[in-house]
Protein backbone atom coordinates (compact mmCIF):
# COMPACT_ATOMS: atom_id res chain seq x y z
CA UNK A 1 0.00 0.00 0.00
CA UNK A 2 2.32 2.39 0.73
CA UNK A 3 4.10 2.10 -2.55
CA UNK A 4 1.04 3.45 -4.42
CA UNK A 5 0.85 6.63 -1.49
CA UNK A 6 4.31 7.13 -1.70
CA UNK A 7 4.31 7.98 -6.04
CA UNK A 8 4.40 11.26 -5.90
CA UNK A 9 1.54 13.19 -8.13
CA UNK A 10 2.82 15.37 -11.05
CA UNK A 11 3.64 18.76 -9.98
CA UNK A 12 1.30 20.87 -13.30
CA UNK A 13 -1.59 18.26 -11.66
CA UNK A 14 -3.57 21.48 -10.84
CA UNK A 15 -6.77 20.04 -11.07
CA UNK A 16 -8.99 16.83 -10.17
CA UNK A 17 -8.71 14.68 -13.06
CA UNK A 18 -5.02 15.49 -13.20
CA UNK A 19 -4.23 14.46 -10.14
CA UNK A 20 -6.21 11.40 -10.63
CA UNK A 21 -4.51 10.71 -14.04
CA UNK A 22 -1.06 10.55 -12.56
CA UNK A 23 -2.14 8.37 -9.80
CA UNK A 24 -3.86 5.96 -12.09
CA UNK A 25 -0.84 5.88 -14.80
CA UNK A 26 1.48 5.09 -11.36
CA UNK A 27 -0.51 2.24 -10.32
CA UNK A 28 2.04 -1.07 -11.12
CA UNK A 29 0.72 -4.65 -10.04
CA UNK A 30 3.93 -4.39 -7.76
CA UNK A 31 2.28 -1.97 -5.82
CA UNK A 32 -0.67 -3.99 -4.77
CA UNK A 33 -0.83 -5.46 -1.18
CA UNK A 34 -1.28 -9.35 -1.16
CA UNK A 35 -5.25 -8.51 -0.89
CA UNK A 36 -5.65 -6.11 -3.52
CA UNK A 37 -4.53 -9.31 -5.69
CA UNK A 38 -7.02 -11.56 -4.10
CA UNK A 39 -10.22 -9.46 -4.14
CA UNK A 40 -9.58 -8.71 -7.42
CA UNK A 41 -9.45 -12.43 -8.34
CA UNK A 42 -12.60 -12.56 -6.38
CA UNK A 43 -14.34 -9.84 -8.51
CA UNK A 44 -13.46 -11.18 -12.07
CA UNK A 45 -13.95 -14.32 -11.09
CA UNK A 46 -17.82 -12.98 -9.97
CA UNK A 47 -18.37 -10.54 -12.92
CA UNK A 48 -17.35 -13.49 -15.19
CA UNK A 49 -19.83 -15.93 -14.08
CA UNK A 50 -22.81 -13.70 -13.53
CA UNK A 51 -21.79 -11.96 -17.28
CA UNK A 52 -22.38 -16.13 -18.64
CA UNK A 53 -25.53 -16.36 -17.37
CA UNK A 54 -26.76 -12.86 -18.23
CA UNK A 55 -25.58 -13.03 -21.96
CA UNK A 56 -28.88 -14.61 -23.14
CA UNK A 57 -31.16 -12.02 -21.20
CA UNK A 58 -33.25 -10.46 -23.53
CA UNK A 59 -31.80 -7.02 -22.80
CA UNK A 60 -28.29 -8.59 -24.19
CA UNK A 61 -30.26 -10.34 -27.22
CA UNK A 62 -31.94 -7.13 -28.08
CA UNK A 63 -29.24 -4.83 -27.84
CA UNK A 64 -26.84 -7.38 -30.38
CA UNK A 65 -29.96 -7.22 -32.91
CA UNK A 66 -29.79 -3.44 -32.58
CA UNK A 67 -26.58 -2.96 -32.60
CA UNK A 68 -25.43 -5.27 -35.11
CA UNK A 69 -21.77 -5.56 -34.09
CA UNK A 70 -19.22 -4.98 -36.68
CA UNK A 71 -16.53 -7.84 -36.28
CA UNK A 72 -13.63 -8.26 -34.80
CA UNK A 73 -11.37 -9.38 -31.89
CA UNK A 74 -13.03 -9.79 -28.69
CA UNK A 75 -15.25 -12.16 -27.37
CA UNK A 76 -18.79 -12.56 -26.95
CA UNK A 77 -19.16 -13.90 -23.20
CA UNK A 78 -21.33 -17.20 -22.78
CA UNK A 79 -21.87 -16.56 -26.84
CA UNK A 80 -20.06 -17.83 -30.12
CA UNK A 81 -18.48 -15.16 -32.48
CA UNK A 82 -16.07 -12.17 -32.00
CA UNK A 83 -17.05 -8.41 -32.56
CA UNK A 84 -15.15 -5.29 -32.16
CA UNK A 85 -13.53 -3.71 -28.80
CA UNK A 86 -16.30 -1.16 -28.34
CA UNK A 87 -19.48 -3.67 -29.16
CA UNK A 88 -17.81 -6.54 -27.06
CA UNK A 89 -17.91 -4.13 -24.41
CA UNK A 90 -21.17 -2.87 -24.63
CA UNK A 91 -22.93 -6.17 -24.88
CA UNK A 92 -20.83 -8.01 -22.30
CA UNK A 93 -21.49 -4.54 -19.63
CA UNK A 94 -25.02 -5.28 -20.44
CA UNK A 95 -25.23 -8.91 -19.65
CA UNK A 96 -23.23 -8.84 -16.65
CA UNK A 97 -25.81 -6.61 -15.12
CA UNK A 98 -28.61 -8.04 -16.85
CA UNK A 99 -29.43 -10.30 -13.57
CA UNK A 100 -28.63 -7.84 -11.24
CA UNK A 101 -26.37 -10.58 -9.79
CA UNK A 102 -22.87 -8.33 -9.88
CA UNK A 103 -20.55 -7.39 -7.08
CA UNK A 104 -22.02 -4.30 -4.71
CA UNK A 105 -19.69 -1.73 -3.33
CA UNK A 106 -20.62 0.28 -0.35
CA UNK A 107 -18.34 3.41 -1.11
CA UNK A 108 -19.95 3.42 -4.69
CA UNK A 109 -23.48 2.43 -3.82
CA UNK A 110 -23.60 0.35 -6.85
CA UNK A 111 -21.91 -2.37 -8.75
CA UNK A 112 -17.87 -1.26 -9.35
CA UNK A 113 -16.78 -4.24 -11.64
CA UNK A 114 -19.74 -4.58 -14.05
CA UNK A 115 -18.44 -0.88 -16.01
CA UNK A 116 -15.02 -1.74 -15.43
CA UNK A 117 -14.29 -5.39 -16.31
CA UNK A 118 -16.25 -5.83 -19.25
CA UNK A 119 -14.43 -2.98 -20.90
CA UNK A 120 -10.65 -4.69 -19.96
CA UNK A 121 -11.91 -7.45 -21.42
CA UNK A 122 -12.48 -6.20 -24.91
CA UNK A 123 -9.27 -4.35 -24.86
CA UNK A 124 -7.43 -7.11 -23.92
CA UNK A 125 -8.71 -8.77 -26.55
CA UNK A 126 -6.66 -6.80 -29.05
CA UNK A 127 -3.60 -7.84 -28.42
CA UNK A 128 -1.54 -9.66 -25.92
CA UNK A 129 -1.65 -8.65 -22.70
CA UNK A 130 -0.85 -10.55 -19.46
CA UNK A 131 -2.77 -11.22 -16.34
CA UNK A 132 -0.68 -9.00 -14.05
CA UNK A 133 -0.95 -6.17 -15.91
CA UNK A 134 -4.94 -6.62 -16.38
CA UNK A 135 -4.83 -7.02 -12.06
CA UNK A 136 -3.44 -3.86 -11.96
CA UNK A 137 -5.63 -1.81 -14.65
CA UNK A 138 -8.93 -3.80 -12.76
CA UNK A 139 -7.47 -2.10 -9.21
CA UNK A 140 -6.93 0.91 -10.71
CA UNK A 141 -10.62 1.69 -12.51
CA UNK A 142 -12.19 -0.02 -9.12
CA UNK A 143 -10.16 2.73 -6.71
CA UNK A 144 -10.69 6.07 -9.46
CA UNK A 145 -14.78 5.10 -9.61
CA UNK A 146 -14.76 4.81 -5.70
CA UNK A 147 -12.87 7.73 -4.72
CA UNK A 148 -15.11 9.94 -6.96
CA UNK A 149 -18.10 8.35 -4.84
CA UNK A 150 -16.21 9.42 -1.71
CA UNK A 151 -16.68 12.93 -3.19
CA UNK A 152 -20.37 12.63 -4.20
CA UNK A 153 -22.18 9.92 -2.47
CA UNK A 154 -24.71 9.68 -0.66
CA UNK A 155 -26.38 12.73 -2.02
CA UNK A 156 -25.72 11.93 -5.42
CA UNK A 157 -27.28 8.24 -4.85
CA UNK A 158 -30.22 9.53 -3.37
CA UNK A 159 -30.71 12.24 -5.95
CA UNK A 160 -31.48 9.74 -8.37
CA UNK A 161 -28.55 9.14 -10.29
CA UNK A 162 -27.38 5.36 -11.13
CA UNK A 163 -23.95 5.32 -9.42
CA UNK A 164 -22.94 2.09 -11.42
CA UNK A 165 -23.13 3.88 -14.49
CA UNK A 166 -22.50 7.58 -13.72
CA UNK A 167 -19.21 6.63 -11.52
CA UNK A 168 -18.41 3.42 -13.46
CA UNK A 169 -17.71 5.26 -16.66
CA UNK A 170 -14.73 6.61 -14.74
CA UNK A 171 -13.63 3.37 -13.54
CA UNK A 172 -13.83 1.76 -17.34
CA UNK A 173 -12.10 5.09 -18.42
CA UNK A 174 -9.38 4.74 -16.34
CA UNK A 175 -8.69 1.16 -16.13
CA UNK A 176 -8.54 0.89 -19.99
CA UNK A 177 -6.03 3.98 -19.98
CA UNK A 178 -4.11 2.02 -17.39
CA UNK A 179 -3.93 -1.27 -19.72
CA UNK A 180 -3.39 0.58 -22.59
CA UNK A 181 -0.20 2.39 -20.44
CA UNK A 182 -1.34 5.99 -20.94
CA UNK A 183 0.50 8.50 -19.46
CA UNK A 184 -0.62 10.96 -16.76
CA UNK A 185 -1.48 13.65 -18.98
CA UNK A 186 -3.28 10.90 -21.62
CA UNK A 187 -5.45 9.30 -18.49
CA UNK A 188 -6.41 12.79 -17.46
CA UNK A 189 -8.05 13.48 -20.45
CA UNK A 190 -9.38 9.72 -20.66
CA UNK A 191 -11.12 10.35 -17.36
CA UNK A 192 -12.04 14.41 -18.51
CA UNK A 193 -14.00 12.68 -21.60
CA UNK A 194 -15.62 10.17 -19.06
CA UNK A 195 -17.60 13.26 -17.46
CA UNK A 196 -19.71 13.85 -21.07
CA UNK A 197 -20.50 10.10 -20.99
CA UNK A 198 -21.87 9.50 -17.45
CA UNK A 199 -25.17 8.71 -17.61
CA UNK A 200 -28.47 6.58 -15.46
CA UNK A 201 -31.31 7.63 -13.75
CA UNK A 202 -33.14 4.77 -11.82
CA UNK A 203 -36.49 5.92 -13.14
CA UNK A 204 -35.32 3.35 -15.03
CA UNK A 205 -34.73 0.69 -12.53
CA UNK A 206 -36.81 -2.54 -12.72
CA UNK A 207 -36.39 -2.56 -16.71
CA UNK A 208 -33.86 -3.38 -19.69
CA UNK A 209 -32.48 0.05 -19.17
CA UNK A 210 -30.98 -0.75 -16.38
CA UNK A 211 -28.31 -3.07 -17.31
CA UNK A 212 -27.92 -0.91 -20.53
CA UNK A 213 -26.38 1.92 -18.54
CA UNK A 214 -23.63 -0.12 -17.67
CA UNK A 215 -23.07 -1.78 -21.38
CA UNK A 216 -23.19 2.05 -22.09
CA UNK A 217 -20.69 3.15 -19.91
CA UNK A 218 -18.06 0.08 -20.40
CA UNK A 219 -18.00 1.08 -23.82
CA UNK A 220 -17.97 4.88 -23.43
CA UNK A 221 -15.05 4.39 -20.84
CA UNK A 222 -13.20 1.90 -22.81
CA UNK A 223 -13.54 5.08 -25.82
CA UNK A 224 -12.51 7.75 -24.07
CA UNK A 225 -9.02 5.81 -23.50
CA UNK A 226 -8.95 5.33 -27.18
CA UNK A 227 -9.66 8.92 -27.70
CA UNK A 228 -6.93 10.05 -25.57
CA UNK A 229 -4.51 7.94 -27.13
CA UNK A 230 -5.43 9.37 -30.11
CA UNK A 231 -5.04 13.03 -29.02
CA UNK A 232 -8.37 13.89 -28.20
CA UNK A 233 -8.78 17.25 -26.22
CA UNK A 234 -10.96 17.51 -22.95
CA UNK A 235 -11.12 20.34 -19.86
CA UNK A 236 -8.91 18.07 -17.58
CA UNK A 237 -7.72 20.93 -15.86
CA UNK A 238 -11.63 21.65 -14.92
CA UNK A 239 -14.13 18.77 -15.37
CA UNK A 240 -14.92 18.55 -11.81
CA UNK A 241 -14.50 21.90 -10.57
CA UNK A 242 -15.72 24.06 -13.38
CA UNK A 243 -19.14 26.06 -12.27
CA UNK A 244 -20.75 23.86 -15.19
CA UNK A 245 -18.34 20.66 -13.90
CA UNK A 246 -19.14 17.29 -13.01
CA UNK A 247 -19.73 18.37 -9.81
CA UNK A 248 -22.25 21.15 -9.75
CA UNK A 249 -24.20 19.87 -12.48
CA UNK A 250 -24.60 16.45 -11.01
CA UNK A 251 -24.72 17.28 -7.41
CA UNK A 252 -25.01 20.89 -6.99
CA UNK A 253 -23.63 23.18 -4.76
CA UNK A 254 -22.56 22.38 -1.24
CA UNK A 255 -23.37 18.83 -2.06
CA UNK A 256 -19.79 17.42 -2.72
CA UNK A 257 -16.78 17.12 -1.31
CA UNK A 258 -13.83 17.98 -4.09
CA UNK A 259 -11.22 16.50 -1.97
CA UNK A 260 -12.32 13.92 -0.14
CA UNK A 261 -12.06 11.22 -2.68
CA UNK A 262 -8.10 12.85 -3.92
CA UNK A 263 -7.05 12.58 -0.43
CA UNK A 264 -8.14 9.01 0.15
CA UNK A 265 -6.53 7.43 -2.73
CA UNK A 266 -5.61 4.06 -1.76
CA UNK A 267 -5.57 4.75 1.90
CA UNK A 268 -6.97 1.97 1.70
CA UNK A 269 -7.68 0.62 -1.69
CA UNK A 270 -11.27 0.16 -1.57
CA UNK A 271 -11.42 -3.02 -2.97
CA UNK A 272 -9.59 -3.74 -0.04
CA UNK A 273 -11.76 -2.21 2.09
CA UNK A 274 -14.76 -2.15 2.37
CA UNK A 275 -14.39 -4.57 -0.55
CA UNK A 276 -16.51 -5.93 -2.90
CA UNK A 277 -20.05 -7.47 -1.95
CA UNK A 278 -20.60 -10.26 -3.80
CA UNK A 279 -24.22 -11.07 -4.04
CA UNK A 280 -25.84 -14.49 -3.00
CA UNK A 281 -29.23 -13.61 -4.75
CA UNK A 282 -30.23 -12.54 -8.41
CA UNK A 283 -32.20 -9.07 -7.04
CA UNK A 284 -31.50 -6.04 -6.01
CA UNK A 285 -28.78 -6.03 -3.27
CA UNK A 286 -31.29 -3.40 -1.17
CA UNK A 287 -33.44 -6.06 -0.26
CA UNK A 288 -30.36 -8.85 0.63
CA UNK A 289 -30.92 -8.08 4.16
CA UNK A 290 -34.50 -8.54 4.60
CA UNK A 291 -33.88 -11.91 2.51
CA UNK A 292 -31.04 -13.45 4.19
CA UNK A 293 -33.25 -13.10 7.49
CA UNK A 294 -37.02 -14.54 5.72
CA UNK A 295 -34.85 -17.46 4.41
CA UNK A 296 -33.87 -18.19 7.52
CA UNK A 297 -36.78 -18.37 9.13
CA UNK A 298 -38.57 -19.82 6.22
CA UNK A 299 -36.30 -22.80 6.67
CA UNK A 300 -36.87 -23.03 10.18
CA UNK A 301 -40.57 -22.56 10.24
CA UNK A 302 -41.98 -24.42 6.24
CA UNK A 303 -44.41 -21.52 6.33
CA UNK A 304 -47.70 -22.34 4.10
CA UNK A 305 -49.22 -19.08 2.62
CA UNK A 306 -52.60 -19.97 3.89
CA UNK A 307 -50.82 -19.62 7.70
CA UNK A 308 -49.09 -16.34 7.04
CA UNK A 309 -51.56 -13.69 8.39
CA UNK A 310 -49.12 -10.52 7.83
CA UNK A 311 -44.82 -10.45 6.91
CA UNK A 312 -43.78 -7.27 8.26
CA UNK A 313 -40.09 -5.80 6.83
CA UNK A 314 -37.91 -3.32 7.49
CA UNK A 315 -34.89 -1.98 5.84
CA UNK A 316 -33.13 1.45 5.44
CA UNK A 317 -35.17 4.20 3.80
CA UNK A 318 -32.65 4.76 1.01
CA UNK A 319 -32.86 1.22 -0.18
CA UNK A 320 -36.59 1.16 0.41
CA UNK A 321 -37.41 4.24 -2.02
CA UNK A 322 -36.37 1.98 -4.83
CA UNK A 323 -37.93 -1.29 -3.75
CA UNK A 324 -41.16 -0.64 -2.27
CA UNK A 325 -42.92 -2.69 -4.98
CA UNK A 326 -45.67 -4.93 -4.10
CA UNK A 327 -47.37 -5.64 -7.03
CA UNK A 328 -44.58 -6.46 -9.42
CA UNK A 329 -45.19 -6.67 -12.75
CA UNK A 330 -42.37 -8.24 -14.87
CA UNK A 331 -39.31 -10.48 -14.08
CA UNK A 332 -37.16 -7.48 -13.72
CA UNK A 333 -39.52 -5.68 -11.67
CA UNK A 334 -39.74 -8.40 -9.36
CA UNK A 335 -35.89 -8.23 -8.69
CA UNK A 336 -37.12 -4.88 -7.04
CA UNK A 337 -39.39 -5.89 -5.06
CA UNK A 338 -38.50 -6.64 -1.63
CA UNK A 339 -41.94 -7.51 -0.69
CA UNK A 340 -41.83 -10.22 -3.78
CA UNK A 341 -38.23 -11.43 -2.22
CA UNK A 342 -38.98 -12.15 1.10
CA UNK A 343 -42.31 -13.74 0.05
CA UNK A 344 -40.32 -16.36 -1.71
CA UNK A 345 -37.84 -16.56 0.53
CA UNK A 346 -40.49 -17.07 3.37
CA UNK A 347 -42.47 -19.65 1.43
CA UNK A 348 -39.93 -21.36 -1.26
CA UNK A 349 -36.26 -21.30 1.83
CA UNK A 350 -34.39 -19.57 -1.10
CA UNK A 351 -33.79 -17.27 -3.97
CA UNK A 352 -32.91 -18.36 -7.52
CA UNK A 353 -32.57 -17.49 -10.87
CA UNK A 354 -35.70 -19.09 -11.59
CA UNK A 355 -37.70 -17.07 -9.57
CA UNK A 356 -37.18 -14.95 -12.21
CA UNK A 357 -37.52 -16.62 -15.04
CA UNK A 358 -40.76 -17.94 -16.74
CA UNK A 359 -43.24 -15.64 -15.29
CA UNK A 360 -42.16 -17.05 -12.31
CA UNK A 361 -43.88 -13.95 -10.08
CA UNK A 362 -46.96 -14.80 -11.07
CA UNK A 363 -46.78 -17.77 -9.10
CA UNK A 364 -50.20 -17.88 -7.31
CA UNK A 365 -48.65 -18.58 -3.81
CA UNK A 366 -46.98 -15.65 -3.83
CA UNK A 367 -49.48 -13.30 -5.43
CA UNK A 368 -51.53 -14.40 -2.48
CA UNK A 369 -49.56 -13.56 -0.29
CA UNK A 370 -47.88 -10.25 -1.23
CA UNK A 371 -51.28 -8.18 -0.26
CA UNK A 372 -50.12 -9.24 3.72
CA UNK A 373 -46.63 -8.14 3.05
CA UNK A 374 -45.88 -4.75 4.14
CA UNK A 375 -42.31 -2.87 3.87
CA UNK A 376 -41.10 0.04 5.89
CA UNK A 377 -37.99 1.98 6.70
CA UNK A 378 -36.53 1.42 10.28
CA UNK A 379 -35.87 4.17 12.95
CA UNK A 380 -32.74 4.51 15.62
CA UNK A 381 -34.82 1.38 17.93
CA UNK A 382 -33.92 -1.18 15.40
CA UNK A 383 -30.43 -0.24 14.50
CA UNK A 384 -27.95 2.15 14.55
CA UNK A 385 -28.04 5.59 12.81
CA UNK A 386 -25.15 4.64 10.82
CA UNK A 387 -25.68 1.05 9.47
CA UNK A 388 -27.33 1.19 6.30
CA UNK A 389 -27.10 -2.23 5.88
CA UNK A 390 -29.66 -3.91 8.19
CA UNK A 391 -33.13 -6.18 7.77
CA UNK A 392 -35.19 -7.26 9.81
CA UNK A 393 -38.64 -9.05 8.97
CA UNK A 394 -41.51 -10.12 11.57
CA UNK A 395 -44.04 -12.73 10.64
CA UNK A 396 -47.17 -13.08 12.37
CA UNK A 397 -49.19 -16.61 11.52
CA UNK A 398 -53.05 -17.41 11.78
CA UNK A 399 -52.79 -19.22 15.13
CA UNK A 400 -51.43 -15.96 17.06
CA UNK A 401 -47.71 -16.67 16.76
CA UNK A 402 -45.45 -14.52 16.01
CA UNK A 403 -41.84 -15.38 14.89
CA UNK A 404 -39.09 -12.69 13.42
CA UNK A 405 -35.36 -12.28 12.75
CA UNK A 406 -32.83 -9.25 12.05
CA UNK A 407 -29.45 -8.98 10.73
CA UNK A 408 -26.66 -6.53 10.94
CA UNK A 409 -25.83 -6.73 7.15
CA UNK A 410 -25.90 -9.33 4.76
CA UNK A 411 -23.38 -12.16 4.24
CA UNK A 412 -20.52 -10.99 2.19
CA UNK A 413 -21.14 -7.37 2.36
CA UNK A 414 -17.87 -6.48 2.93
CA UNK A 415 -14.35 -8.06 2.69
CA UNK A 416 -14.71 -8.67 6.58
CA UNK A 417 -17.94 -10.73 6.26
CA UNK A 418 -16.83 -12.55 3.28
CA UNK A 419 -18.22 -16.00 1.74
CA UNK A 420 -16.17 -19.02 1.79
CA UNK A 421 -14.37 -19.66 -1.17
CA UNK A 422 -16.37 -22.59 -1.95
CA UNK A 423 -19.84 -20.54 -1.79
CA UNK A 424 -18.00 -18.32 -4.62
CA UNK A 425 -17.06 -20.95 -6.65
CA UNK A 426 -20.02 -22.67 -6.43
CA UNK A 427 -21.97 -19.13 -7.51
CA UNK A 428 -19.59 -19.11 -10.80
CA UNK A 429 -20.41 -22.74 -11.60
CA UNK A 430 -24.02 -22.14 -10.67
CA UNK A 431 -24.05 -19.24 -14.07
CA UNK A 432 -21.44 -20.51 -15.69
CA UNK A 433 -21.76 -24.81 -16.47
CA UNK A 434 -25.26 -24.53 -18.43
CA UNK A 435 -23.65 -22.52 -21.20
CA UNK A 436 -20.29 -23.45 -20.96
CA UNK A 437 -20.23 -26.77 -19.43
CA UNK A 438 -18.30 -28.30 -16.68
CA UNK A 439 -15.00 -28.71 -18.29
CA UNK A 440 -14.85 -25.03 -19.73
CA UNK A 441 -15.81 -23.61 -16.26
CA UNK A 442 -13.13 -25.45 -14.48
CA UNK A 443 -10.48 -24.39 -16.86
CA UNK A 444 -11.24 -20.65 -16.56
CA UNK A 445 -11.54 -21.05 -12.85
CA UNK A 446 -7.66 -22.24 -12.65
CA UNK A 447 -7.09 -20.21 -14.67
CA UNK A 448 -8.42 -17.14 -13.06
CA UNK A 449 -7.18 -18.42 -9.57
CA UNK A 450 -3.62 -18.02 -10.99
CA UNK A 451 -4.26 -15.10 -13.28
CA UNK A 452 -1.04 -13.28 -11.95
CA UNK A 453 1.32 -15.91 -13.73
CA UNK A 454 -0.95 -15.75 -16.92
CA UNK A 455 0.72 -14.71 -20.22
CA UNK A 456 -2.08 -13.84 -22.46
CA UNK A 457 -5.35 -12.77 -21.17
CA UNK A 458 -7.14 -14.16 -24.29
CA UNK A 459 -6.43 -17.83 -23.08
CA UNK A 460 -9.03 -16.82 -20.60
CA UNK A 461 -11.27 -14.99 -22.63
CA UNK A 462 -11.56 -18.40 -24.50
CA UNK A 463 -12.82 -19.86 -22.10
CA UNK A 464 -15.58 -18.00 -21.46
CA UNK A 465 -17.34 -17.87 -24.53
CA UNK A 466 -18.24 -20.38 -27.01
Amino acid sequence: MSAILDKPVTANAAGLAQKFGALVAALDYDDLPPEAVHWAKVGILDTAGVTVAGAREPCAALLTQALMPAPGPSVLFGLPGRVRALDAAMINGTASHALDFDDCNNTLGGHPSAPVLPALFALADEGKVDGRKFVAAYVAGFELETKIAMSVNFHHYMKGWHPTATLGVFGAAAACARLLDLDAAQTAVAIALAASSAAGIKANFGTMTKPFHIGRCASEGLLAAKMAQAGYTANAARVFEHEQGFFEVYNGAGNYDAQRGINAWASPLDIVRPGIAIKQYPCCGSTHPAVDVAIDLGRAHSFREEDIAEVEIWIHQRRLKHTNRPEPNSELDAKFSVQYVVARALLDGSVTLAHFEDEAYTDARVRRLLPRVKAAPYDETQFSPDNHFGGEVRVRLRDGRVVSGKTEQPAGRTSDNPLTAERLRDKFAHCAVPTLGEEKVAAAYGAIQNIENLDDMRTLSALLSL
